[in-house]
Parts: C-alpha cells; sequence; structure tokens
C-alpha cells in the first residue's frame, strides 16, 4: 500500500473515531440508545474501539469528570466465545458512576440496565506493566470490597460485538460498593461464594473462580494491558474484577443485593418512577 493510500486509511478512521465516539456521547447525555457502531463501520477492529472509547473518556473528563478506576470485561470463557475474543476488555470508571448503596439510584440514568456482583480491588500502590505478576498484583491491593456494578448499553437492545461494547465503554454504567474492607490476605477470591438477590428472591449464584479462575487474574491481565499502552494503575483506583454470575436487568423500584462469602454484602436500590418525580 503507497504512503498516500495509508495517509487517507489513517484520517479516514480518525474522523469515524470522532464521529463515533460523539455519536456514543451523545446517547450518554440523552439516555437514548443508538444503533451499533459495527452496522455502519464493519472493517471496525478492537484497536479503533479503544480509540473511542478513550475520545469519550477525554471528553468527560474535559468536562469535570475523573478517572478512578477500571472495569475488567467478558472475564467468562463463554462470554468469550460469544463475542468472537480469547481475552478481556476493559473500561474505564469515571467517578460520577459511583452510587451508594441503599440510597435510590435514579433508574433515569440508564438505558437498559443490568445488575452484576463483582469483587473491587483497592489498590495501596500504583501497580504498571507490563510484567506484572501475581504477587505484584497482590503487593498493590489495598483491600477488596463486594461491588454490585450497573452495566448499561448505549447500543439498541444489547446488540453487541466485542467492537461495540469497547467502544462504548466496556458498557459501564454504575458502581455501588460495600462498606466491608478484607484485607488480602485473608480471603481466597477464587472460593468467595455469592448469591444474588432480586426483590429478595434469589435469581443467581456463583463463585469468585468463574472470574478468569481468580479474579485476580483480572488485575494481573489489567496491569499488563494497561502498561503496554503507557498507563498505570494508581493508588487509590477501584478495579472491578468482573461478573460472578449472569447479569440481571433491573426495573424502577427494584432493590438488588448480593452477599460474597468472606466479604459480606452489597444493596442497590433503584428509585421508583414516583421517587423520581418527586
Amino acid at each position: 500500500m503507497s504512503a498516500g493510500l495509508v495517509e487517507h486509511d489513517n484520517t479516514h478512521n480518525a474522523a469515524v473515531h470522532r464521529a463515533t465516539a460523539q455519536r456514543l456521547s451523545r446517547a450518554y447525555e440523552r439516555r437514548e440508545a443508538t444503533d451499533p457502531v459495527i452496522d455502519g463501520h464493519p472493517h471496525l477492529g478492537v484497536d479503533d474501539a479503544y480509540a473511542i472509547q478513550k475520545q469519550q473518556v477525554a471528553g468527560w473528563i474535559e468536562s469535570g469528570d475523573e478517572i478512578v478506576g477500571y472495569k475488567v470485561g467478558l472475564t467468562s470463557r463463554a462470554m468469550q466465545i460469544q463475542t468472537g475474543v480469547d481475552q478481556p476488555d476493559y473500561g474505564h470508571l469515571m467517578r460520577s458512576m459511583f452510587e451508594l448503596g441503599h440510597f435510590p439510584i435514579p433508574s433515569t440514568r440508564f438505558i437498559q440496565p443490568r445488575i452484576e456482583p463483582e469483587i473491587a480491588f483497592i489498590l495501596a500502590r500504583p501497580l504498571s506493566g507490563p510484567g506484572v505478576t501475581m504477587a505484584d498484583a497482590v503487593r498493590a491491593i489495598d483491600c477488596l470490597l463486594p461491588a454490585i456494578e450497573i452495566i448499561d448499553s448505549r447500543i439498541r437492545d444489547w446488540q453487541l460485538t466485542i467492537v461495540d461494547t469497547i467502544a462504548d465503554n466496556a458498557s459501564s454504567g454504575g458502581v455501588v460498593l460495600g462498606g466491608h474492607p478484607v484485607s488480602p490476605r485473608s480471603i481466597d477470591p477464587r472460593l468467595a461464594g455469592c448469591v444474588l438477590h432480586l426483590n429478595g428472591e434469589v435469581v443467581a449464584t456463583g463463585a469468585g473462580g468463574a472470574v478468569l479462575g481468580s479474579p485476580l487474574n483480572s488485575l494481573v491481565w489489567l496491569a499488563n494491558a494497561l502498561g503496554s499502552l503507557g498507563v498505570t494503575l494508581e493508588a487509590g483506583h477501584v478495579i472491578l474484577s468482573g461478573a460472578m454470575t449472569r447479569a440481571q436487568s433491573v426495573r424502577p423500584g427494584d432493590t438488588v443485593s448480593a452477599h460474597l462469602a468472606g466479604l459480606g454484602s452489597v444493596g442497590a436500590v433503584f428509585a421508583t418512577d414516583t421517587q423520581e418525580a418527586a
């Protein structure tokens, strides 16, 4: 391929990245679903998707938001097979995404929310790859917390490919953290069982071992993936390691709770339509 064609392709892709990032950002702001990214641009790949994600994050930072952590997605083999990939993906956690447990969460913040119970790592020191080992990751952790991730998709009807979900910040929506920190030396996260309740009924069960064999593997993978891009996980960052059960859809008025063995419980309440109108 000639230099002129390469330059044309790069310019075209940059324009597609900008336009797609703007479209997804508008979907965030208006709480309106949009068509899949891949529909109009079937040539886009994973690198393009992360470039689109990065542009949206830059816009949120310019608007006054702040990166306070990351989430790891596609941590189950079944989901990787479904999306045609052989590794997880990641998204950014912004300060504006965090909600308090048991305080009504405005459902109007989301388009088509689902919830997933996860183990969250809070870092005590920076962690930077490549070359991060399991031992490095354990030493970097301050504590573990039970968490509920509220995933949401700006892509209509969750019709996702790997490009769509990465471009859409790995379907990030919100985060609720439990209030009882646990030392990383007092629990084996692989063996932590999870029971998820929706409106008082058990709807799913799982265990930490469903997350890449161990949630710690998520942290190692993330540190190395970001490190190859020159990005360091910082002290104080919240890292969501991946879903321990299948995601469950939620509606206004729903109450969610997750109990993680050895970590305690975390709950979330979604405001009713009446509460939001008040």
